[in-house]
């Protein structure tokens, strides 16, 4: 019944709605139809058949539900980073396999207002300074983390290192004979940033600081950074033959561009870039790109946080996937 009575609320078929709440891949429906059925799950408690038929089987009420709350800690939009986009998705995903349901999503700056002691735990997502991690903790004990390399914080943390993938997105263009590689991304205590400065020194490539561009990683800003990089090309200021974009929302518009200036630029200019969105397979050229284990990071995350909530372990945990090369058509040999 309660798909149904979602299927009602936004106005879809009750399939739509099933292969959505089962389902992280973004063709089961548009992005905005998806949301809508998330936000209507959400509003009325959802649980799959499977978890109510547990819960009426051992006798337990809707109290016994476990409730998290969600702190999105980098960004200020789902719609601004594809990544985090559909890692979110990945935890509603799993939340909801494990009958667990979602309290509140924030969009975190220094401090919030909603009560985070009111929820069994909290899942943060992406980077976040001391000042936060302590405002969270203060209120929840309960805390799990998900981003891109170790912080050394007094919490459990699920990670796939950022540092090492830039590296590996480096090896790869180097090994295609690039060493005229320009950097798009963050490079604010950056681990990205870091994989690829190591990787220019390790192998004594002097650094070209006019090739490194700090954006905030949007669309908008790859597209300044990349018209500052072609336009010192054609004055001669300096050169590239690459680009490592820090993720893969940066390298989709970047490709984009390089196709529509196709005229103007003489050679072809690889790129590169971290994370693996399924956007990134339908570029022209498709995408090379390091795959960022999304859907296993959710998993995780979630189950160390249920063991965390029943007490089962004290001390923290930190759990690292590894990261790998996805090899598609948009890095050339030179």
């Amino acid at each position: 019944m309660s798909l149904k009575k979602i299927a009602s609320m936004v106005g879809t078929s009750v399939s739509t709605v099933s292969r959505v709440l089962n389902n992280t891949s973004a063709t089961c429906a548009s992005r905005e139809l998806q949301d809508r059925i998330w936000a209507a799950a959400h509003e009325i408690g959802y649980l799959p058949n499977e978890a109510a038929r547990q819960l009426q089987k051992t006798g337990q009420n809707a109290g016994t539900v476990i409730h998290v709350s969600i702190i999105l800690a980098r960004i200020t939009s789902l719609e601004k980073d594809l990544f985090f986009s559909e890692l979110f998705r990945n935890l509603e995903v799993e939340l909801m396999k494990q009958r667990t349901l979602i309290d509140h999503v924030i969009y975190a700056d220094e401090s919030f207002s909603q009560n985070l002691a009111a929820s069994d735990g909290v899942i943060i997502l992406g980077r976040c300074s001391q000042k936060l991690l302590a405002h969270i903790t203060g209120q929840n004990k309960n805390v799990v983390a998900i981003w891109r390399n170790p912080m050394n914080f007094n919490v459990d943390e699920v990670i796939c290192d950022g540092k090492k993938a830039a590296e590996l997105a480096m090896r790869h263009l180097l090994s295609c004979g690039h060493r005229k590689i320009a950097y798009i991304g963050d490079c604010s205590y950056e681990s990205r940033y870091i994989g690829y400065c190591n990787m220019m020194i390790q192998n004594s490539i002097p650094m070209d600081y006019s090739l490194i561009k700090q954006t905030d990683q949007t669309k908008e800003e790859a597209e300044a950074a990349l018209y500052e990089l072609l336009e010192q090309k054609s004055s001669g200021k300096s050169d590239f033959t690459a680009i490592l974009c820090a993720n893969d929302s940066t390298a989709i518009r970047i490709l984009e561009l390089l196709r529509r200036e196709k005229k103007k630029i003489r050679e072809s200019i690889s790129v590169i870039s971290i994370d693996n969105v399924e956007a990134s397979q339908d570029t022209v050229p498709l995408l090379t790109t390091i795959h960022i284990p999304r859907g296993e990071m959710a998993h995780m995350a979630v189950n160390l946080l249920l063991d965390r909530i029943a007490k089962a372990h004290e001390e923290t945990v930190r759990i690292e996937f590894p990261c790998r090369l996805i090899q598609r058509d948009s890095c050339y040999t030179v």
